[in-house]
Order: structure tokens, then C-alpha cells, then sequence
């Protein structure tokens, strides 16, 4: 889903026995910035309104606790799988996994890509009873933009 528009609208593609979903939006911040919002566990609830809670260290090999607005009585038990600062971010469990990309596009401009791919042989079984993820994931862009980009405007 790398092809995708730059402006905060979500993709989605099904198949039968996976789903993605995608979302990329350009914003007027250093990566570093938007890094260490992505990476601050204790601070993610503060400006990401689809987030009730992670615990935890966000870094390679740990694993987190996050709890989201779409299904607020579930704990999602996930672990850190990728981990290269300021570039890439993954975390999962077995049924799925979440990335997050950042790439520098101009001076202070940066792209950022997150992803998340469901699915296994039993995905087709439950697949009716996940919620879609498209307004979950605009949501995450735009406070994420919002947020970075008033860190960026402060210095």
C-alpha cells in the first residue's frame, strides 16, 4: 500500500483471509519529533484521541499493554518487533502487526505511513466482528500532525 495519496485518508483492502489497512499523511515536522511521540508509551493518550492507554517500554523486544477506543474492554498484548529510530516501527501480536514509517520528503517536511495487516487461516471466522479501522486511523494521522507540528511551531 505504498502507492497511496499523502493527504490523511485511509485505505483499506480485504481479502479472504487478511485485511490492511493503511493511512499516510505529510507533516511540517522534523522525524524526530514525530518519533518521540510514537516512542513515549506514558504520553500517547495525551494527544491521540484513539488511544486509551499503552503500557510499557516502546522499544525492540518489549512487550506493551495498549487499550483502544474501538474496543476499550480489551487489553492488546503486543510486542515490540521492529525498532529503528526515527525510520520504522512494528508491533503485533500473532493475529496482526502495526507499522509505522517515517520519511524525510523536504526541510522539515516528513511522511508518515502506518499500516496494519489482520488476518491467518481463521481470520474469515471473526472477520465480521473487527471494526473497521479507516476513521480509527485518519483520527491517529491528524492528532499525530496536530501534535507534531505544534512541537515543531513551539521551538
Amino acid at each position: 500500500m505504498t502507492n497511496m495519496a499523502s493527504d490523511g485518508k485511509a485505505v483499506t483492502r480485504k481479502k479472504v483471509f487478511s485485511r490492511e489497512t493503511a493511512v499516510r499523511i505529510d507533516i511540517q515536522a522534523n522525524k524526530s519529533i514525530i518519533w518521540a511521540l510514537l516512542t513515549n508509551a506514558e504520553d500517547f493518550s495525551r494527544w491521540n484521541s484513539t488511544i486509551l492507554s499503552i503500557e510499557g517500554d516502546i522499544t525492540k523486544g518489549e512487550k506493551i499493554k495498549l487499550k483502544s477506543v474501538l474496543d476499550p474492554k480489551r487489553t492488546f498484548k503486543l510486542k515490540v518487533k521492529e525498532f529503528e529510530a526515527e525510520n520504522r516501527l512494528v508491533w503485533g501480536d500473532a493475529m496482526g502487526k502495526r507499522t509505522y514509517t517515517l520519511k524525510t520528503v523536504g526541510d522539515e517536511l516528513t511522511n508518515f505511513m502506518m499500516t496494519e495487516k489482520i488476518g491467518g487461516p481463521m481470520f474469515p471466522l471473526f472477520a465480521r466482528m473487527i471494526p473497521p479501522f479507516d476513521q480509527s486511523f485518519e483520527k491517529f494521522a491528524k492528532d499525530l500532525k496536530k501534535e507534531a507540528e505544534f512541537i515543531q511551531n513551539s521551538k
